[in-house]
């Protein structure tokens, strides 16, 4: 390495290009500059030449320096923008390359996330090694799409808490209703997988058909045969639909829920409780036939278990038994009381929670409670039902709704005894205690 430069003499008669031609043709030379005031002479420095012109020389003349991309303490301008451009485009391809990463990472997690999904429902509904063991159906988002015009407005249904219901058709012709599962809802791929699995394991005439499922990234959608008559309460609490609905017609609503929920009790594969029947889970379809749906609150009871106890209460107001409202304590008496809640609400068309008493805020239940100890029982009845020719059915409907709602769990009938209840007019059927909830601030007081 060169320490201490080189000096060529005037005599020499160097040109400043000879010098310059000297200084390129050796790598160890950094700086070149003439001796002379006429260009004349040469005098060359190594690597070291900003501290070797101080030492050497103290008057003031041009030094031309060589320019090394990587030596930036001796470049000028030219080589400091070279520097800065070719860190950043090192810089940029490290910074696209991670975003790419990202990228895919995403997308990497998100098709893990749906696999492992529909593997988790694939596995609980029994299907193994290729072989399909029900006839749930995996759609994709862009069909779903498709059959409902990219969820445009006018294919909606309705929406709940838990989200957007559409109508669509499929490729084939059919109609289904698509349930689409709302992020702020709440309900998670638990519910969902519950829901979907149930249904799927379930086939009886009075539960609504689960035609099949869709997973799409944060997407998740039940397809269901389409009912189009949408739910009870569409016509039940409408002041002008309600005529529809005679009392042949609301009688033959109330047997199809009684025989879909013996089934789910007593008669299916799996022993379920609904926890969430009220007049809007109450499909109709073109005959106006009862179909229950939604069951993403349901659980599965075991064969042995007569309740069960839980931290998460679940439901609707009004429809919730007080054991479960203020224990979490849960059984089949609980869609039992579920059960004469909407029955009396079929007999009356009107909510659970209206008003009924200007001093006292009687709730349906408390109302229903007054004019049967009363007498007036059928002051309750619905005049929109028609003329009654089966007054003393719509007087036993009630009795059975009483009976169903009351306060203990002990005292009310299980579904089998409901069937034998509403069927068997020859049969005397006890006296209704005091219900639960008679007056709405009891009831939002124990809720408390």
């Amino acid at each position: 390495m060169l320490q201490s430069g080189f000096k060529f003499n005037e005599g020499d008669k160097l040109t400043l290009n000879d010098c310059k031609a000297m200084c390129m043709n050796y790598c160890s030379f950094d700086a070149y500059a003439s001796t002379n005031d006429d260009e004349t002479g040469c005098e060359i420095w190594g690597y070291y030449w900003q501290n070797l012109v101080k030492k050497n020389s103290d008057d003031y003349r041009y030094i031309y320096v060589r320019h090394s991309p990587f030596d930036f303490e001796s470049k000028g301008a030219g080589s400091r923008v070279l520097f800065l451009c070719i860190i950043t485009a090192i810089i940029g391809g490290l910074f696209i390359l991670a975003l790419l990463y990202h990228f895919v990472w995403i997308k990497f997690r998100a098709t893990g996330k749906k696999n492992r999904e529909k593997d988790i429902l694939l596995h609980e509904l029994g299907r193994r090694d290729g072989k399909k063991s029900h006839e749930l159906q995996f759609f994709s988002f862009e069909s779903i799409a498709a059959a409902t015009n990219n969820f445009t407005s006018t294919s909606k249904l309705g929406e709940g808490g838990f989200g957007s219901v559409y109508r669509g058709q499929l490729p084939d012709g059919q109609e289904v209703a698509i349930k689409r599962l709302s992020r702020k809802s709440g309900q998670g791929f638990l519910e969902f997988k519950n829901e979907a699995i149930l249904i799927a394991k379930l086939q009886h005439t009075n539960l609504v058909r689960l035609v099949g499922c869709c997973i799409h990234k944060e997407e998740r959608m039940l397809i269901y045969e389409y009912m189009p008559n949408k739910s009870l309460d569409f016509f039940l609490f409408d002041p002008v639909k309600k005529n529809i609905l005679d009392w042949k017609k609301r009688f033959n609503i109330i047997q199809g829920i009684i025989q879909g929920l013996l089934y789910l009790h007593n008669y299916s594969r799996l022993r379920i409780i609904h926890r969430d029947l009220k007049a809007s889970n109450i499909l109709l379809d073109n005959e106006m036939n009862p179909k229950i749906s939604n069951f993403g609150m349901a659980r599965i009871f075991g064969s042995n278990d007569s309740e069960v106890n839980t931290n998460r209460v679940v439901g609707t107001y009004g429809y919730m038994p007080p054991e479960y409202v203020i224990e979490g304590v849960f059984s089949t008496k609980s869609d039992v009381f579920s059960f004469g809640v909407l029955l009396l609400e079929i007999v009356s068309g009107q909510k659970i929670y209206s008003s009924y008493h200007s001093e006292w805020p009687l709730n349906l239940i408390g109302y229903a409670w007054e004019l049967w100890g009363e007498g007036r029982g059928l002051e309750l009845i619905d005049p929109t039902s028609g003329d009654l020719n089966h007054t003393y059915q719509v007087l036993r409907c009630i009795h059975v709704g009483l009976l169903c709602v009351q306060e203990s769990p002990i005292d009310r009938p299980a579904m089998l005894d409901v069937i034998f209840m509403i069927y068997n007019e020859a049969n005397k059927l006890r006296a209704p205690k005091q219900p639960a909830f008679s007056w709405e601030e009891y009831a939002r007081g124990r809720n408390c």
